[in-house]
């Protein structure tokens, strides 16, 4: 459905205003669709042509419910795309409107500057019609069922994937200084006796034992792979429709990855534009209250909860006064007198280009890393909870910035999932294959490890090993397709 006129006239407005600012971004088009139609959108995660599948629908009614109570309301979606497609709610009022699309525009701007989405597919919508395509077929040539079902062993495991791989070779040559191989000895004798007592037949035979005996200790894969999709669709015994299916999903989460990376510093610099432009550009006197009143929910803070457009738009907000104040370097990091660091300004007006050159390199991890500064944990009250088995209740545990920043980067990293590795392919010379949770101090969760080796042996179709901590001691958790083991384990496995 195409824009009525006097929302294609806001839509102007807002792009001209945008473009204005410095912002950079792809054709953007919108599309007005009532709740029902922006609920049935949402549920496949923004692209309408996408597989079918159960979770899908799912979604849609957990959406309906939300709206239907009262509890969520869906204003704005926008796809990662060129031209990038943006869905307004229908039944939204202009202020809401033009709120949206400057937030869009933003939106659009970090899709198409920031780095983490420089490996991203932009023609997505028209690849995830593909992939709807041949599951289709697959459907329709194996029967619902049997597809829907891989789909979903499939997609719990759609998480062991390695964001960085894209811009790091993980593939190394072989090293020169690896082991030569050895070669059959022959023994000891006197010329005429040569042929009885080294037979050709054995020389064969022990160069191949050799050969054999070096193909088993050689590691498969060389070095452990964080992506272990990757392993799995290129050595599981897999029928090729299904590793079609697993390459799909593979793909839809690299895809969705820089999302998951960037969830703080998106928002964040998407409420940091619209916010300049409702109020500098855009609002009028009639506009204001509504204004305030939409924008004050957006960034509202509950309790116990972190709120990535409230987080990400103040720190932008503070890097853009440092820099244009000159609060970094090195003699305002030696500054220790408060009032000389409260009041320090070097008018050096740095702070537009700042957030732009942000915008561009940062994650949400090296976002929260390099800018979050103590000055700004005070400022605005951060601190850290826990729960309290006494009370049963969750309470402040700590106001230190140290355990502040530490405690919201350990949640940031690889978005807050345990990093799972591949470690052998062969483990113990049986084809089975052996993966590795790298401890963070946090143990995995029992019922979603075994429920997730389930699946990764359904694929592998031989047993699959879990190396863990469980207790703070080293486990190994085995599923041979029909029961679960659990063993200790020394060191050198865990």
């Amino acid at each position: 459905m195409s824009l009525p006129p006097r929302l294609a006239a806001i839509q102007s407005e807002i792009e001209a205003h945008a473009r204005s600012y410095g912002l950079d971004f792809f054709p953007v088009l919108f599309e007005i669709l009532d709740y029902r139609k922006l609920n049935q959108v949402a549920a496949y995660g923004g692209f309408p042509t996408r597989y079918p599948h159960w979770r899908f629908g799912m979604e849609y009614e957990g959406l309906q419910k939300g709206y239907a109570f009262g509890l969520q309301r869906i204003y704005e979606m926008v796809i990662n795309n060129d031209p990038c497609y943006a869905y307004l709610l229908e039944c939204n009022a202009d202020v809401d409107q033009k709120i949206v699309m400057a937030h869009v525009y933003a939106h659009c701007d970090f899709f198409k500057n920031n780095v983490w989405f420089s490996r991203t597919n932009r023609k997505m919508i028209d690849e995830m019609a593909n992939h709807a395509t041949r599951v289709h077929r697959y459907m329709d040539r194996h029967g619902v069922d049997k597809v829907e079902g891989f789909v979903d062993a499939c997609l719990s495991l759609e998480n062991l994937i390695d964001p960085h791989s894209l811009f790091i070779v993980r593939e190394r040559p072989v090293r020169p200084t690896e082991e030569p191989r050895r070669s059959a000895r022959r023994m000891k004798s006197k010329e005429y006796m040569s042929d009885y007592i080294n037979p050709p037949d054995y020389i064969a035979r022990q160069e191949k034992r050799l050969e054999e005996e070096a193909e088993r200790k050689k590691s498969f894969p060389e070095e452990p792979t964080r992506d272990v999709l990757k392993f799995l669709i290129e050595y599981s015994p897999l029928e090729n429709w299904q590793r079609d299916v697993l390459s799909i999903i593979r793909e839809e989460a690299y895809y969705f990855a820089p999302q998951g990376q960037t969830k703080i510093m998106n928002e964040g610099w998407a409420t940091y534009w619209h916010s300049k432009m409702m109020t500098e550009r855009c609002l009028t006197d009639a506009e204001v209250v509504d204004y305030a009143d939409h924008h004050s929910g957006t960034v509202a803070t509950q309790a116990g909860r972190l709120n990535p457009y409230k987080l990400g738009v103040e720190l932008f907000r503070d890097i853009e006064d440092r820099w244009n104040r000159g609060r970094f370097g090195k003699a305002y990091e030696e500054c220790e007198n408060l009032r000389e660091r409260l009041a320090w300004d070097e008018h050096r007006g740095l702070g537009r280009e700042k957030i732009f050159e942000v915008r561009r390199f940062c994650n949400d991890v090296t976002f929260i890393d390099n800018y979050l500064t103590e000055e700004f944990c005070r400022e605005h009250k951060m601190f850290t909870y826990d729960y309290n088995p006494k009370t049963g209740l969750y309470q402040i545990s700590n106001r230190t910035f140290r355990e502040v920043k530490q405690r919201l980067l350990f949640q940031l990293t690889n978005r807050g999932l345990p990093f799972i590795q591949v470690v052998d392919g062969n483990h113990r010379n049986k084809g089975e294959l052996l993966l590795k949770h790298q401890y963070e101090g946090v143990p995995l969760r029992q019922d979603y490890a075994r429920d997730t080796l389930k699946n990764v042996q359904r694929i592998w179709q031989r047993p699959v090993n879990l190396s863990t901590v469980v207790d703070e001691k080293p486990r190994l958790i085995s599923f041979t397709g029909e029961a679960f083991e659990e063993t200790e384990v020394g060191d050198q496995v865990a």
